[in-house]
């Protein structure tokens, strides 16, 4: 049964202009001053959530984007802040990239964060996907299976932290801690200072190919699944699969337990003034997402196309109504969508926790407003906010 709520604001800040007839994507490059808007435009949007009884606000990691679209670079020191201007929402990690850090330092910037808001804030790891982000940090992106590797080892590292008094690990890109003279003592292990006080630790990663090898990973370290972007609505796989990854570790988990199921979303008062409404936001998200593999079907031409100003019907770019058919975005009123996320609810019986999500580029206005609808509308229909 669904009964949280939450959201997924990835830093994005005002544009003048959006859609596909405004400014490409490649283009947008936006001054200091008005990058920084990021944060407090956060904390709008937290604490309109936190009024209306939403169960969180999932934030993510990002770098080096001068064009606006994802403008938090640390979300442990954001969720401290945000935690101190806020009451009760938690605030969930969506997601540290853990090959961005080195894996004792998240370690231990999750466990200063998780004591100082009272266990408020949420644990999330992903790979990334941006080569910009990674490879700058001296990580590797373009190489998946380097990636993985990596990432697999630090979520290790991570565990072992969180959860040993002391520890050691041994593996191919970290030996922890060295064999060094310490005060008269050879080092052979080490504590997280401090570690975790709310423990176990809620984790949670992405599932974007729901490979058996990263689902079963998942479920070996009792890792949870979001699924982002109406992708599970569109095809159970990833929804099966990780059932199946339980079940293969001895677990019997209910379809849908364990997840969390992203949509996007705009209500209005009818569905053909909401489709008019979202449909700049939705190329918004086109514009960025396409050359990153994340608009699913897209072909090279059309990611071309959708580079340029104009002309995506021609090019074959796929619409917003295309990806409202298979469920990967909802446009209609609040009775529409109680209905969509009841059938959710039917379809998937273990299913807790739900991602409502404004497209990427969504003014501020905007988003409160479809915010508050949402929850004054939506909500109540469901056990919302049961802690």
């Amino acid at each position: 049964m669904i009964t949280r709520f939450a959201t997924v604001y990835p830093g994005h800040v005002d544009f003048p202009d959006m859609g596909q007839t405004a400014t490409p994507a490649n283009e947008r490059r936006y001054g200091n001053e008005h990058l920084a808007t990021v944060f407090a435009k956060t904390d709008a949007v937290a604490r309109r959530m936190d009024e209306l009884g939403y169960y969180a606000i999932w934030l993510a990691e990002h770098h080096f984007q001068h064009e606006g679209y994802e403008c938090l670079p640390n979300l442990l020191m954001s969720a401290v802040h945000l935690a101190h201007i806020t009451k009760q929402i938690k605030i969930g990690c969506g997601f540290n990239i853990a090959p961005m850090w080195h894996p004792l330092r998240l370690a231990e910037d999750y466990a200063t964060a998780d004591i100082l808001t009272g266990g408020r804030v949420i644990f999330g790891v992903g790979r990334g996907y941006h080569t910009r982000e990674v490879e700058t940090f001296g990580a590797p992106m373009l190489d998946p299976e380097a990636n993985r590797e990596l990432f697999e080892e630090q979520v290790e590292i991570v565990f072992k932290a969180f959860n040993e008094e002391s520890f050691k690990h041994h593996g191919k890109h970290y030996t922890l801690p060295p064999a060094v003279p310490y005060r008269g003592y050879e080092l052979r292990e080490i504590t997280l200072v401090p570690r975790p006080i709310h423990r176990p630790v809620e984790c949670w990663q992405p599932i974007v190919s729901a490979s058996a090898r990263g689902l079963d990973f998942m479920v070996r370290h009792g890792i949870k699944g979001i699924i982002g972007g109406g992708a599970a609505t569109m095809a159970e796989g990833p929804i099966h699969g990780y059932r199946e990854a339980a079940a293969r570790a001895g677990h019997d988990l209910k379809l849908g337990e364990n997840l969390c199921l992203g949509i996007f979303f705009h209500l209005a008062d009818s569905r053909e003034k909401a489709v008019r409404e979202l449909t700049p936001f939705y190329e918004e998200h086109v514009k960025m997402f396409a050359p990153l593999g994340f608009v699913p079907g897209i072909k090279p031409p059309q990611v071309e196309a959708a580079a340029q100003r104009g002309g995506w019907a021609a090019a074959g770019v796929p619409s917003l109504e295309h990806f409202m058919k298979t469920g990967a975005w909802f446009a209609g009123t609040p009775e529409e969508l109680t209905a969509y996320l009841q059938n959710l609810q039917s379809r998937f019986p273990g299913l807790q926790y739900v991602n409502v999500s404004t497209s990427i580029g969504t003014p501020e206005a905007v988003m409160l407003e479809q915010l508050t609808w949402f929850a004054r509308e939506v909500m109540p229909k469901f056990k919302a906010g049961v802690q």
